[in-house]
C-alpha cells in the first residue's frame, strides 16, 4: 500500500491539474477508463483523497509546519479535514470563531459518511469507527486557546490562520505531540492572505517564502530548518541536526508553503467562483487574489491607514539626513518580564531602526541606572528624551537621567492634554489619542509637500501602528486604548508606541527648526535640519 501511495504522490504532484485534465482527454476511452480504474484502486478505502497539485503535495509534505493556501477556493478547509479522516489518529481542527466551525462540520460528516460517533456539544468532537479522534474549537478571545492545554494533537489544523493572533498561534502548536513514535505529527495552517493588522505574523513565520526583503528565499514546497532562541524567536538554521541554544541541544522543525487557489480546485473550477473573485469589490479582491503579496484593509476609523506607514517605510534609508542632530529619543519601559524595553532616536522625520533590550537581560535589583545607563549610550546631540510612565516601570529610570542633567520629559497616555488637531478642530481625551493623531498627521501624503516621515521596515511596527481605531466622543477625539490594542494583537505595542512618543516632543523642522540651535547648544555644531541644510 505505502508504494502504491508513493506512486500516486509522483503522478499527482508532477503536473498541474489542468494538465491531469488535458492527459487523460487525450487518452482513447478505453486506455482513460483503465487508468482512472487503476488509479482509484489504492485509495478505494479512503474517506478522502487530495486533488491533484498543490493539494497532494501539500498531503505528503514532510514539513512539521505547514502554510498552505494563500488565495481563496484553494481546498484549505478540505485539506485540513482530508487529513484528519485519512493520516492521523487524533486531530484538532480550529476557527476563530464557533460560528465559524458549522460548514467544517457538515463537511467532515459528509465525507465520514455518517454522523455516528459524532458529539455535537460544545466543542464538538467525531470518534471514528476506525479510532480516529478528532475536535473541533474556536479561539475567539486572547486566552480562549489556553482550553486546550493538556490535550495532545498530531495533528493541528488551524483554518483561516491568519485570523489568530501570533501568541494564539504558538500556545496551540506547543501541543503537537503523540504517544505513537510511529504516528506523523504536524501542523497546517490553511489561510487566505492576512486583512487586518493580528495577521501579519504569517510573514516573520514564513519569511523565506513570502517575505520579499528576506535574503536567501525558499522555493514552494522546499523545507526549511527553524529553531526557537530562549526569547522564543525564530532562528533559521541551514540543516535539521541539532544545535544548541542557551546551553541545551534543540532539533530543529521543518517548515514549508505551498500556494495555492482556485484554479488548483477542480469542485470550484467546474462552477463560476472564478467569476465570482475576480468580480469582488475592492480592496478585498487585490487582497485576497495578491498571495500575501498586498496585505491589509483599512479598519473602519482605523487611526493611521495603511499605506501611509507603508509609504513612510519606503522613504527610509539606512543612515539619517547628512548634517542633522538627533533631535528626540523615547523609551517604552519593560518590568523585566517578556516585554522588552524599546529606545527610539529621531532626526528630524527620520527615525533611527529600534533598539529592543530584552526583559530578561534588565536587573531587576537596579532597573533604573540600567535602563538609564542605556539611554544615555544611544543618546546624541544632548536631545530631550521622553520615558513611559504608564505602568509604574520608568519611575526610576526618569528620576535617574534628572539626577545626570539629562533633559527628560515623562510620558502618561492617560493624562489630559490641552493640544489640538492641526486643524484646532479636534481636542482629545487623552495624551496618548493626541500623540497617535499628531503622528497621524505628520504621516500624511496630502499636506503640502507631503510627508517627510521615513520609518525603518518592520512588520511589527507596521502592525502596531495601523491596529489602533478612534472614536469621535463628547469629550474629544479618543484613540483605542492600548491594553484594547494588545488584546488584538496578543501582545504589546511596544514598537508603535516608542515611535509615536519619540515624535511627540523635540525639535522638528515643521514648527521649530531653530530649537535645537537655540537650547544649551554652545558646544556643538549650529546645524540647520531639513531640507534647507547646506553641506
Amino acid at each position: 500500500m505505502t508504494r502504491r501511495l508513493d506512486d500516486l504522490q509522483a503522478s499527482m504532484t508532477s503536473m498541474t491539474l489542468e494538465e491531469a485534465k488535458a492527459k487523460l482527454a487525450a487518452m482513447p476511452e478505453a486506455e482513460r477508463k483503465k487508468v482512472i480504474k487503476d488509479a482509484m484502486k489504492p485509495t478505494a478505502k479512503m474517506a478522502w483523497i487530495p486533488s491533484p497539485g498543490p493539494q497532494t503535495q501539500a498531503y505528503f509534505s514532510r514539513a512539521d509546519i505547514l502554510l498552505y493556501g494563500g488565495e481563496p477556493g484553494g481546498g484549505k478547509t478540505s485539506l485540513g479535514i482530508g487529513l484528519s479522516l485519512t493520516a492521523h489518529t487524533n486531530s484538532l481542527i480550529m476557527r476563530r470563531q464557533y460560528t465559524d466551525l458549522g460548514h467544517i462540520t457538515e463537511e467532515l460528516l459528509r465525507f465520514n459518511g455518517t454522523r455516528d460517533g459524532f458529539n455535537g456539544q460544545s466543542p464538538p468532537k467525531l470518534k471514528r469507527k476506525d479510532g480516529r479522534m478528532i475536535d473541533l474549537g474556536a479561539a475567539a478571545n486572547i486566552g480562549d486557546e489556553q482550553h486546550w492545554m493538556g490535550h495532545p494533537h498530531d495533528l493541528i489544523f488551524i483554518d483561516e490562520a491568519t485570523q489568530f493572533a501570533k501568541s494564539q498561534i504558538r500556545f496551540l502548536m506547543g501541543w503537537l505531540r503523540s504517544t505513537d513514535p510511529k504516528q506523523r505529527k504536524r501542523v497546517v495552517l490553511g489561510t487566505n492572505p492576512p486583512l487586518a493588522a493580528e495577521g501579519l505574523w504569517v510573514i516573520e513565520m514564513f519569511a523565506p517564502w513570502i517575505d520579499d526583503k528576506f535574503p536567501n528565499p525558499a522555493k514552494p514546497g522546499e523545507l526549511r530548518y527553524v529553531v526557537s532562541d530562549e526569547d522564543g524567536n525564530d532562528k533559521w538554521v541551514d540543516e535539521p541536526d541539532p544545535v544548541m541554544i542557551a546551553g541545551r541541544m534543540v532539533t530543529p522543525l521543518s517548515r514549508t508553503y505551498i500556494p495555492s487557489s482556485v484554479k488548483d480546485n477542480p469542485f470550484l473550477m467546474e462552477t463560476d467562483y472564478d467569476k465570482q473573485l475576480q468580480n469582488m469589490e475592492e480592496p478585498f479582491r487585490s487582497l485576497l487574489l495578491g498571495g500575501f503579496k498586498n496585505t491589509l484593509k483599512d479598519q473602519p476609523n482605523q487611526v493611521i491607514p495603511t499605506s501611509w506607514i507603508k509609504d513612510a517605510q519606503k522613504r527610509w534609508k539606512p543612515r539619517p539626513p547628512e548634517g542633522i542632530p538627533m533631535c528626540a529619543m523615547s523609551a517604552d519601559m519593560s518590568g523585566g518580564g517578556e516585554d522588552p524595553m524599546m529606545i527610539a532616536s529621531r532626526y528630524d522625520a527620520w527615525f533611527s531602526e529600534l533598539i529592543e533590550i530584552k526583559g530578561k537581560d534588565i536587573p531587576r535589583d537596579r532597573m533604573g541606572p540600567f535602563c538609564a545607563g542605556q539611554i544615555v549610550s544611544y543618546r546624541r546631540d544632548n536631545c530631550p528624551v521622553t520615558v513611559d510612565l504608564g505602568g509604574g516601570y520608568g519611575g526610576s529610570t526618569h528620576d535617574h537621567l534628572i539626577q545626570n542633567a539629562v533633559e527628560v520629559k515623562g510620558y502618561k497616555g492617560t493624562e489630559k492634554t490641552s493640544r489640538k488637531s492641526k486643524s484646532g478642530n479636534y481636542k482629545f481625551t487623552n495624551k496618548r489619542s493626541a500623540a497617535y493623531w499628531l503622528f497621524r498627521e505628520a504621516l500624511d501624503p496630502g499636506q503640502p509637500g507631503g510627508s517627510k516621515i521615513a520609518l525603518p521596515a518592520s512588520n511589527k511596527l507596521l502592525a502596531d501602528l495601523s491596529a489602533p481605531t478612534f472614536d469621535i466622543t463628547a469629550r474629544g477625539l479618543q484613540v483605542e486604548p492600548k491594553d484594547e490594542v494588545c488584546k488584538k494583537l496578543g501582545r504589546s505595542t511596544d514598537s508603535g508606541d516608542t515611535v509615536v512618543m519619540c515624535w511627540w516632543e523635540g525639535a522638528k523642522e515643521s514648527n521649530s527648526a531653530m530649537e535645537w540651535i537655540d537650547r544649551k547648544m554652545n558646544n556643538f555644531p549650529k546645524v540647520i535640519m531639513g531640507r534647507h541644510h547646506t553641506r
